[in-house]
């Protein structure tokens, strides 16, 4: 069976989904029509609306693709409620009652517990969550299906958290996936062998570069002249609404007509504060007018693409990564939509973002921020030209359709 070279897929080589589909992808397809079908449960949060969380985003677009690509697998979702529009070869288990994006205590006893009475009912079980102590315990002691083979996705090691050791406890795969190529040195340094490093894959066909959507910019109060700045991000994770702030009220003074689109979500108590002190010190500033507190009510009615394509400039001036997948997918999200991001020069953001793709700034200087926002603003060009970049690099690397062939690539090994 032929193999996609991911090497010439990250240098660009294979430009187009074209000489994909028109070559080995169809070959693999051809070949895999006299193979055994196996089954596979994803062991996920609930794969369910809205659309608002990484994880269960790429493995319900992974499933999907998987599901195209290759009759012969039988994907489980562990879902709430049952989703329309899904492949004859996706079988759905509505087993959770909420879809909260906090994951709440009784939805994980509900996993668990079907884990428990399925653990040696499939071929492999793939695991979609950040390891831990616990869950890492659990699975290795009470739930490990050993009638099957294991892979586990790992969108970060929390290194804030996780020493070596708990590592070492905490990760059971026969296979380990990590999002980025960091992670996996890691792992390679700490003596685990069967480590792959896959991107997480985007939509292609949803994010995509288009026209600002009038009805999300009344919703919003924006004017069709409106410079719009997105943030998509945390009011207390990550550090940067702060600086974010103090930039924005030098910003004002050069760019008359910019407004700043908060797409931030509440999500806790400590979110909740957060929020209404920026309100409040936007209001001493007599900024409030040019502020949009977004919290994600759109998704519903336009998804996650039209917000993107509502900006003129996506900025992640983030100050640490706690927390937070190796890949935050807001980025390569935003650049697949065609715009410009300014990013703080943490080194796992650097992995997939240069000075070509996108504008690197230092962490915590807001004045850098500044320089950087009102820089890409007097040049367009330059701005255009680091859009495309960017965009071009994340149709290569983080295509559901090229991810989903990699994926399946680790199945055949097992």
């Amino acid at each position: 069976m032929s193999k996609i070279n991911t090497t010439k897929l990250q240098e660009g080589v294979l430009q187009s989904n074209d000489d994909i589909l028109s070559g080995s992808i169809v070959e693999k397809k051809t070949v895999r029509e006299n193979i055994v079908k196996r089954k596979i449960l994803f062991v996920t949060r609930p794969i369910a609306p809205p659309w608002d969380e990484a994880s269960k985003n790429f493995a319900y677009q992974l499933a999907l693709n998987l599901a195209k690509i290759n009759s012969n697998l039988e994907i489980h979702l562990l879902t709430k409620g049952q989703l329309s529009g899904i492949p004859e070869n996706i079988v759905q288990h509505p087993i959770y009652t909420s879809a909260e994006n906090d994951f709440s205590f009784s939805q994980k006893i509900r996993s668990l517990l079907f884990q428990w009475r399925m653990k040696n009912e499939f071929d492999i079980v793939h695991y979609f969550f950040t390891p831990s102590r616990l869950n890492g315990f659990v699975i290795k002691h009470f739930l490990y299906p050993q009638k099957s083979k294991t892979l586990q996705t790992i969108a970060t090691l929390r290194e804030d958290l996780m020493s070596p050791s708990r590592l070492r406890r905490s990760l059971f795969g026969d296979i380990l996936v990590t999002y980025s190529d960091y992670s996996k040195k890691r792992l390679k340094r700490l003596g685990f062998v069967n480590v792959q490093h896959i991107y997480p894959g985007i939509d292609l066909a949803d994010f995509t570069p288009r026209d600002k959507n009038p009805e999300l910019l009344r919703a919003y109060g924006f004017q069709a002249d409106d410079f719009i700045i997105g943030f998509t991000g945390e009011y207390v994770r990550l550090g940067g609404v702060d600086n974010i702030i103090k930039s924005f009220q030098k910003v004002v003074l050069e760019i008359p007509q910019v407004k700043l689109f908060l797409n931030v979500r509440v999500k806790n108590q400590k979110d909740a504060e957060k929020k209404k002190e920026v309100m409040k010190t936007l209001k001493d500033l007599k900024l409030l007018d040019k502020v949009v507190f977004a919290e994600m009510d759109y998704l519903k009615t336009w998804g996650m693409s039209a917000a993107y394509n509502l900006y003129d400039l996506a900025i992640f001036p983030i100050q640490n990564m706690r927390g937070k997948f190796d890949v935050p997918l807001v980025v390569p999200e935003a650049m697949a939509c065609g715009k410009a991001n300014i990013l703080s020069s943490l080194p796992l953001l650097k992995e997939f973002a240069n000075h070509n793709t996108a504008v690197i700034i230092n962490k915590n200087d807001p004045d850098e921020l500044t320089e950087a926002i009102v820089d890409l603003y007097k040049n367009p060009e330059k701005r255009k030209e680091i859009a495309d970049n960017g965009m071009k690099y994340v149709r290569r690397n983080f295509n559901i359709e090229f991810i989903a062939e990699e994926y399946n690539d680790l199945y055949d090994k097992f």
